[in-house]
């Protein structure tokens, strides 16, 4: 279990224990055995509530870690949910009537401020809770690594900086066959490393292990009969890139091996997948023109009074099958800030007029290209759009860099929601990992849980 899964479902657990008697205590015509119609409003809190958790990144590892950061944003993640489902109880009051009369009348107050209290402390006691698990056992998934040379070195050190667990209880199976051991490993008084000729089943059953991750530097000298025992024994065994996918989520493109790409599962997509995804472009978009077009009308409006110059910003960029097209964006540069030809921008670039500093720290400048969206030329998610001339020179640079075309260019996507802002040969190379996952592993689930982060 990932340490994001389990802090949701100790987020479910306390919701599910706290909620009824707290609603029936703010609220007590909220009768569910004489009314059944009330189950839909009393739902709505808790759904909100967890939705608003995992969009503002309450379940990313980065924050699991920080428990104190996690508790100071629980009162405006619990805050920004309970209103959003106020809203959406009097929406549906509004249009169902058996639900207004159901309720009485508009929702109360009462129950706005029980939301708000009873899961402010349902996320501080999950998150303290949280905490005293990770210090045990409990929450740490059992790792067989066979070999203990510079790979497998590379797949504990990914593990400790990126893992989706944030502990990890790892043996090291070594033989002097698989190469030498690397040192930095010998070094490490918390690793253990096993050398011994005992049959490889006896060892994982000894460690009980979860998974069997194959990570030798020399491969010949590995039997596959013992792996095959070991699988057959219904113990996983997954090679090292293959584990290490779904455990950082990207590929790692320094230490990619070109015939795992090409053996691996990924990288297709059919027609109900590409019907679906278009659908779910349409539909958003139209939803966030409707809803920030007054956003976007001020951020035209400072872009014009700051200097007088044009409103919007079109360039050149890169999408689906290295087709060009017109990326749409409002202006938040000065007019000549290209003129010795292009560059990339820095995230504090003295070419930024005072109005772009504050539309691109909203990411207001970004609205416009619901437009591209909607003629089809862009996707609400995939890898962001480059330049041209960027796009030749980092192909040349880093391998499976064109790879990233196989999908539209995206207003957001996997990389953006992983990966800081950077403008670098070493930023290109990371967020290639991430868009390659997304590529690799696209699904229409996938879009919708990163248009919700």
């Amino acid at each position: 279990m990932t340490a994001g899964l389990a802090m949701f479902l100790l987020d479910a657990a306390f919701l599910l224990l706290i909620w009824p008697f707290s609603a029936w205590v703010a609220v007590p015509s909220l009768n569910l055995r004489q009314n059944a119609l009330l189950l839909l409003p009393a739902a709505i809190y808790p759904l909100s509530n967890m939705l608003s958790l995992y969009a503002l990144g309450l379940y990313r590892r980065d924050i699991i870690l920080k428990t104190r950061r996690a508790l100071s944003r629980i009162p405006l993640v619990v805050g920004a949910g309970a209103v959003c489902a106020t809203i959406a109880v009097i929406l549906l009051s509004m249009t169902l009537l058996s639900v207004r009369h159901a309720l009485h009348g508009p929702i109360p107050a009462t129950l706005f401020v029980a939301a708000s209290v009873s899961f402010t402390f349902c996320g501080v006691a999950a998150r303290l809770l949280f905490l005293g698990l990770r210090r045990s056992a409990l929450l740490r998934p059992r790792l067989l690594v066979i070999g203990a040379g510079r790979r497998a070195w590379d797949v504990m050190w990914l593990l400790r900086s990126e893992g989706r667990n944030l502990h990890y209880d790892v043996t090291f199976l070594h033989k002097e066959n698989f190469g030498t051991v690397d040192p930095r490993l010998a070094g490490d008084a918390t690793v253990r490393i096993m050398q011994t000729d005992q049959p490889m089943l006896e060892i994982v059953k000894h460690c009980r292990a979860d998974q069997i991750v194959v990570a030798p530097d020399e491969r010949r000298g590995m039997t596959l009969d013992e792996l095959i025992a070991c699988k057959t024994a219904g113990f996983p065994v997954l090679q090292y890139m293959s584990f290490l996918e779904t455990e950082i989520r990207r590929i790692d493109v320094k230490r990619l091996d070109a015939s795992w790409i090409l053996y691996s599962e990924g990288f297709s997509f059919g027609l109900i997948d590409r019907i679906l995804k278009r659908a779910l472009d349409i539909i958003v978009s139209l939803i966030l023109l409707t809803i920030s077009s007054p956003f976007l009308l001020a951020g035209m409006l400072a872009v014009k009074l700051g200097d007088g110059g044009p409103v919007f910003y079109r360039q050149t960029r890169i999408t689906r099958g290295m087709k060009p097209f017109q990326i749409l964006k409002l202006r938040t540069m000065r007019v000549d800030s290209e003129a010795g030809g292009a560059v990339w921008a820095a995230a504090a670039d003295r070419r930024i007029t005072a109005a772009g500093a504050f539309l691109r720290r909203t990411r207001l400048d970004e609205l416009p290209q619901l437009f591209n969206v909607l003629k089809g030329e862009m996707s609400l998610v995939g890898p962001r759009p480059e330049r041209p001339e960027f796009t030749r020179s980092l192909a040349e640079q880093l391998p499976l860099y064109n790879e990233r075309h196989m999908v539209k260019a995206g207003l957001t996507g996997w990389a953006q929601i992983n990966y800081p802002y950077g403008a670098s040969l070493d930023d290109a190379r990371s967020k290639l990992s991430y868009d390659l996952y997304y590529v690799k592993n696209f699904s229409i689930f996938l879009d919708v849980l990163i248009i919700l982060q």
